[in-house]
């Protein structure tokens, strides 16, 4: 099978295709990546939110649409995509663990330098093995019907860590709406205080707080749990 990385996007389905969707957005994020290393510690924050939503809605959707796809269609589905959960779920402990470290913790570095290993140990996974599975085990008009479904729901996914969440339908799936809107007026709110860091920042920062243990509350729900496999709960 060849790598999604030495496909064209006609080799790939085509436009609508989820494949040339999920290349799309791995060469963003490899962008960012590269951007992420440039920046000081000053402006790490502001490439990381990019990031975080870019990948959170991917493997949101990818998880809610693609994978239950692959357990069906490939004998071996079950546990290939499991390893990409496993590694989603690290993306999310990671990136908890970031955001409620200061600047100075010398631990930042550490943590951070982890998070990058595993989003680009996720992409070689989904393309050098997941996706081409896929690719070869349904046809090129499913592709598409895949990647208008994988764009709708990215679109209403969350943008934010929620390691408690299930990786797996029902739970992920029921989790979308409510989180996404959360997590889109955090993202608001962080901007804000970015754009101007002096403009009424306490106010700010107060409903940045306040919106992130809102989304710490629902993720608490048990049904949002539901379909999660043992080895990726927290």
């Amino acid at each position: 099978m060849t790598s999604l990385a030495e496909q064209n996007e006609q080799d790939l389905g085509r436009r609508l295709s989820v494949l040339t969707r999920q290349k799309r957005d791995h060469v963003k994020l490899d962008r960012l990546l590269s951007e992420l290393a440039a920046s000081d510690l000053a402006h790490q924050d502001r490439v990381l939110r990019r990031i975080y939503r870019l990948v959170f809605p991917h493997a949101f959707a990818e998880e809610a649409v693609l994978w239950p796809v692959v357990r069906r269609v490939l004998p071996d589905g079950p546990e290939i995509t499991l390893q990409v959960e496993r590694e989603h779920q690290e993306v999310n402990e990671l990136v908890t663990a970031l955001e409620s470290m200061p600047l100075e913790d010398p631990a930042r570095a550490t943590t951070l330098s982890r998070l990058v290993e595993v989003l680009r140990e996720d992409v070689r996974d989904e393309e050098d093995v997941l996706l081409p599975r896929l690719q070869a085990a349904v046809p090129e008009a499913r592709l598409a019907q895949l990647g208008v479904a994988w764009e709708l729901v990215r679109r209403v996914s969350p943008t934010r860590a929620h390691p408690v969440v299930a990786r797996r339908p029902p739970g992920n799936s029921l989790a979308a709406v409510p989180l996404s809107v959360i997590d889109r007026l955090r993202d608001h709110v962080d901007q804000a205080i970015q754009r101007d860091p002096d403009a009424d920042s306490p106010r700010l920062t107060r409903a940045s707080r306040m919106l992130t243990a809102l989304a710490h509350q629902v993720e608490e729900f048990a049904l949002l749990k539901r379909g999660e496999h043992p080895a990726t709960h927290r």
